[in-house]
């Protein structure tokens, strides 16, 4: 028997969730009723597993603490194919070598958020059993969906309107991730928003073959500032694989947005406590602070407390603002006086001087932590000048 937990069912069904398919109530009889569900998740290695992963991952280790079955799903051969949720031309085709290489870590970093101590957990390989399928079986699946449901995807009708090409492999993704359901005979399914497409045509899939309702779980996205999810394609990620001092500071360097949804889909703060954090910043909390939490448990979830603080502690050494390192370089200059676009490139804090002009117009450019924005600004040369580009490069000047 499962575990019927009110607090933890109620948990599961809403924090973090977008939608559950066909119904909440659906679902929430079947946690209630003790019976223990198998409950899936599929992961494509196409490139490193990151933290939008963690998302959907951290729901399936709620089922996993309530005692039911998870499934983690190596795509082995649907990432071949590509998945062309979201994409706006055709994904480059992977080999079988490639994704091997891909995953071949992917166990371990997952390790991390499910626990491996537990028998209720398998890793499967949908490579297993695809690879088996004959032309009839291929027939046979696709004859359970239409070519106008498959071209309903938003992306597939943008590609459309802007004259691109669909191509067949690509079109039937979404048939083979739906095998993978009938084939695991699972009762549901767990993924990003981004993947409801790809994870209903499982139910209507197991409906037809199986006469069996799955239910489906999408998780909200962690997206940037532009509405883009942070994914491999949109070179935003932060990866699993990344230290904690890179894991600390790539969060530090979100927009203060972004916080609240951090601390809702990547950490186990209570709501309560969410929502005492968004209060202080309505009232005028620096949001700085918050972030600086948020990046302190996002590392601790997936390293452990000494290393986030640690991570802290760096963060705050090299990238608060206008803090000077120690071991400044010194640089000497013999002009008295020069145009602080010249100045930037002659102490080597620009690659050019049409990007040193950039800087400086930018805001970027401090001398002895006054900002100069304009291109210019002749400056007088004076010893122990401190001239500062961005928040890491320092030069003391020495005349």
């Amino acid at each position: 028997m499962a575990k019927i937990d009110e607090a933890k069912i109620q948990h599961l069904l809403n924090r973090g969730v977008e939608n559950i398919f066909p119904t909440r109530e659906f679902l929430e009889e079947k946690l209630r009723s003790g019976k223990k569900l198998t409950i899936y998740m599929g992961i494509d290695p196409t490139g490193d597993i990151h933290i939008g992963h963690s998302i959907p991952l951290r729901k399936l280790k709620e089922f996993q603490d309530l005692g039911h079955k998870v499934i983690v799903l190596i795509g082995d051969f649907t990432a071949q194919i590509g998945d062309p949720t979201d994409k706006t031309a055709t994904r480059v085709k992977l080999t079988r070598k490639q994704v091997l290489e891909n995953a071949k870590d992917y166990k371990k970093l997952i390790g991390r958020i499910l626990d491996f101590k537990k028998t209720n957990i398998r890793f499967l390989h949908n490579e297993k059993w695809t690879n088996k399928l004959k032309p009839v079986d291929m027939l046979e699946l696709m004859s359970h969906f239409t070519v106008s449901r498959l071209l309903e995807r938003d992306m597939f009708q943008e590609r459309i309107k802007q004259g691109k090409e669909i191509y067949l492999h690509e079109f039937v993704y979404p048939v083979f991730q739906a095998y993978d359901s009938v084939t695991m005979d699972v009762d549901g399914e767990i993924g990003g928003n981004d993947q409801m497409f790809n994870m209903l045509a499982g139910r209507t899939l197991m409906k037809k073959m199986l006469n069996k309702e799955k239910f489906v779980i999408t998780t909200k996205l962690l997206e940037d500032p532009t509405g883009k999810k942070m994914g491999k394609t949109e070179g935003n990620i932060i990866a699993l694989s990344d230290s904690p001092e890179e894991m600390f500071g790539k969060v530090m360097s979100w927009t203060d947005g972004m916080i609240l949804p951090g601390l809702e889909l990547l950490t186990d703060i209570p709501d309560g406590g969410i929502k005492m954090f968004a209060d202080a910043m309505k009232k005028g909390e620096n949001p700085r602070n918050i972030k600086f939490k948020l990046a302190h448990e996002v590392v601790e979830a997936f390293y452990d407390h000494n290393k986030a603080e640690k991570a802290g502690e760096v963060f705050n050494k090299q990238f608060q603002e206008h803090e000077k390192p120690q071991d400044m370089e010194e640089k000497k200059i013999s002009d008295k006086n020069i145009n602080i676009v010249d100045l930037v490139f002659k102490l080597e804090l620009a690659t050019s001087k049409s990007e040193a002009r950039r800087l400086v117009e930018q805001g970027a450019v401090r001398i002895d932590d006054l900002r100069i924005e304009d291109s210019k600004e002749v400056l007088g040369i004076h010893d122990g000048m401190i001239v500062q580009v961005g928040k890491r490069k320092f030069v003391k000047i020495k005349v």
